[in-house]
Formats: structure tokens, C-alpha cells, sequence
């Protein structure tokens, strides 16, 4: 068999019929499968049976009794299951158009990948069917996140929150993954430098029932996306951290000699910007400046985001210290905080930027991404 289709299911047993006779469609004259892995509650196992039972294509059910790890457990224990090496997982709403599967499938027969993914976000793709601008936001930004914490690992992917996905069996280690919610493909990506492909998708509403989406499932993709890459953003933090201190010290002593709260931000500022580049280039980051050009030049980027930001963030200042009655070192320190998370997404994914790769045009499916293999994104 060449393809076993993992469909995790909670409660959608108004999709399964339509599901399986849009699958068998578009994919007429392959040789595949069907695997739903069921945690409902309602009656979804048992519309899932009758389905089976008449379906023209082979449709299998695991229901699980007690579900482990959420949506990403479940597709862990269909690939467990799965007849075939090439296993691709999709959801069971119809948001993930079964139409686009042979192109999915033509694109891993080059034999150059490990996994397909279809994006929502490379040229062709549209997230149309997120619900509202909200949902929208919070995808764009999560993703974006997710690439500044895994730089290497994620490069040349548009798309790593995608739950749409053709992926080699073979090419995973499935006991090293620890599932935690909806993001199984993150969770494939950052744990083994995987060759990538992409075909763009478009994402559809939903056929029928109401989505997962939580406040409870989005603090589980915030934990595991720390649990995986709790290394580099916390080295980035710690030199942030020194650079913060070294910031205020230096400040506060300007003050002391008689300087101007203002002069003294700016010249602490700028002490603190060249200290900070030179950890970052020593410490954070010096397993990937080989391959991100010249020093000079991630200098260059370096210095100048950063004086950008330094103008934005000391311009706040006033507001905070005249504004705001806030005593000017302690205003300082906020605005040093909410700089933290912009400065580590700009240095990983623009400073540091692998320039091997990024030199790549972007098509309508992309050029496959190779690197050498690592077991840390580190």
C-alpha cells in the first residue's frame, strides 16, 4: 500500500461520510487508506463504522478509549498503525480540501523529500477559512514565532502550524515525539532536520460541527513550543537579561554624575547594543553565523534594528516618566521587556537567516530545503 490517510476525529461524525467520498475521488486508482483515530464522545464511531462498511475505498477505525496527547496523540497512534510508509495526516472538517492530496503525492514521488507540506501561506495558498480576523492574527503570529525559535530547523517552511501534511514514516523517529495538543507537524519538524517540500492550499470552512479551537489549546501550543525550544530563547533572554542590568547600571550612573535621564538612555543604549551583538555572534547564535553571511553585515542589520528600536522605545519614555509619574530608570525597564520578544524574532529569522537557503526563489512549490542532519535546532 503507498499511502495510509490519518483522519483524527472528536466529535465529527456530520464530515465522515462526505470526507471519505471526497477522498475516494480524488484519489481513484491509488492504492491507499483511510484511518480515523476517534476520541469522540458523541456518536462519531458509529457513523464512522456504517461509512466503512459501504465505502468503495479501505476505511479502518481506532477508537481510543482513553486519549493521550490530544489531536497529535492521535495521529502518533495512527502512524503506528499505518499500512503504508507514506502517511498523511489531515483533518476531519473538510477545512483540508482532499482534492489537493494527488498534488501533495506527485510532489513527494521527486524522491527528494521527507515531507510534504501544505501551505497556507506560500504563493497560492489563502487561510480564507479561518474564522474571522482574530483567528487570522493569531495564526500569522504563532507561525511567525514558531520560525524565529527554530530558524534552522524551519527555514523554507511557510506553514509549520498546518495540521495538512504528507510525511515518510521512515523518516521519524515516532517514540522521540512527545505530543501536546493540535501542532504535530511542529512537533515532527524541530525534533530531526527534515528535508521540506510545499504545495500551496487553500483553507476551507468547515463542512459541518464546531471547531477545537480553545483558550486551553492555545496555552498547550505555548508549552510545547517552549518545551522544544526552550534553549535558544532562553540563552537569547540571558544575554538580554545582562544586557538589560548593564543598560539601567550604566544609565543610573550617568544620572548620578549629573546627566540628563535622556542622554544617559541613549548612551547606555548604545554601549548595550554593540555588548549585545557581540554575545549574541559568541554565544546564542554561533552555531549559525557560518551560514548567515558576513560579520559586518549581521553587525549592519544588528546595529540598526536595534537603534530603531531604541529611538521607539526611548521616545516612550516621556510618556512613562512625565505621563505617567513613573520614576525613569523603572520606565526604562519596561520598555526594555517589551522590546524582548520583537528583538529575538528579528535577530533569528533576518540576522541570522541561513544565507545558503534564503537565497532561494519562492514558486509555487518551492525548492526543497536540505541541510545537514542535527538532532538540536540549537
Amino acid at each position: 500500500m503507498e499511502l495510509s490517510i490519518i483522519v483524527p476525529t472528536f466529535n465529527e461524525g456530520g464530515n465522515v461520510a462526505e470526507l471519505v467520498r471526497r477522498i475516494g475521488s480524488s484519489l481513484d486508482g491509488e492504492d491507499f487508506e483511510i484511518v480515523f483515530v476517534d476520541d469522540s464522545t458523541d456518536d462519531t464511531p458509529s457513523i464512522i463504522t456504517s461509512v466503512a462498511a459501504s465505502a468503495q475505498v479501505p476505511v479502518r477505525l481506532i477508537h481510543r478509549d482513553a486519549p493521550d496527547g490530544g489531536l497529535s496523540g492521535a495521529v502518533l497512534e495512527g502512524f503506528r498503525s499505518a499500512q503504508a510508509r507514506w502517511c498523511l495526516v489531515m483533518d476531519g472538517d473538510l477545512q483540508h480540501p482532499p482534492e489537493d492530496i494527488p498534488r501533495m503525492l506527485e510532489r513527494a514521488r521527486r524522491g527528494d523529500v521527507d515531507v510534504v507540506v501544505a501551505s497556507r501561506y506560500v504563493a497560492g495558498g489563502t487561510a480564507g477559512g479561518l474564522a474571522g480576523a482574530t483567528r487570522t492574527a493569531v495564526s500569522r503570529t504563532s507561525t511567525v514565532l514558531t520560525k524565529a525559535m527554530f530558524p534552522r530547523k524551519l527555514h523554507g517552511c511557510t506553514d509549520p502550524m498546518t495540521g495538512f501534511f504528507l510525511v515518510d514514516r521512515d523518516s521519524i523517529d515516532i517514540e522521540s515525539l512527545h505530543p501536546r495538543g493540535f501542532k504535530i507537524l511542529l512537533e515532527i519538524l524541530a525534533r530531526r532536520q527534515m528535508r521540506i517540500g510545499e504545495v500551496p492550499f487553500a483553507f476551507a470552512t468547515r463542512y459541518a460541527g464546531e471547531s477545537k479551537a480553545s483558550f486551553t489549546q492555545g496555552i498547550r501550543f505555548l508549552t510545547q513550543l517552549a518545551m522544544l525550544r526552550f534553549g535558544r530563547m532562553s540563552a537569547f533572554a540571558l544575554v538580554g537579561g545582562v544586557g538589560a542590568i548593564a543598560n539601567l547600571v550604566i544609565m543610573w550612573g550617568l544620572i548620578r554624575l549629573g546627566m540628563e535621564y535622556l542622554p544617559a538612555a541613549i548612551i547606555a543604549s548604545e554601549v548595550t547594543i554593540i555588548g549585545n551583538f557581540l554575545l549574541l555572534e559568541y554565544l546564542v547564535f554561533s552555531d549559525m553565523r557560518a551560514d548567515s553571511g558576513l560579520m559586518r553585515t549581521r553587525f549592519i542589520k544588528s546595529f540598526v534594528f536595534n537603534n530603531v528600536e531604541a529611538v521607539v522605545r526611548i521616545s516612550v519614555l516621556p510618556l512613562l516618566v512625565q505621563g505617567a509619574h513613573i520614576p525613569s530608570v523603572l520606565a526604562a525597564a519596561i520598555t526594555l521587556a517589551a522590546a524582548f520578544v520583537v528583538r529575538f524574532v528579528y535577530h533569528a529569522l533576518w540576522v541570522y537567516a541561513p544565507k545558503r537557503v534564503a537565497a532561494a526563489a519562492v514558486t509555487r512549490e518551492p525548492a526543497v530545503i536540505t541541510a545537514a542532519s542535527r538532532t538540536l535546532d540549537s
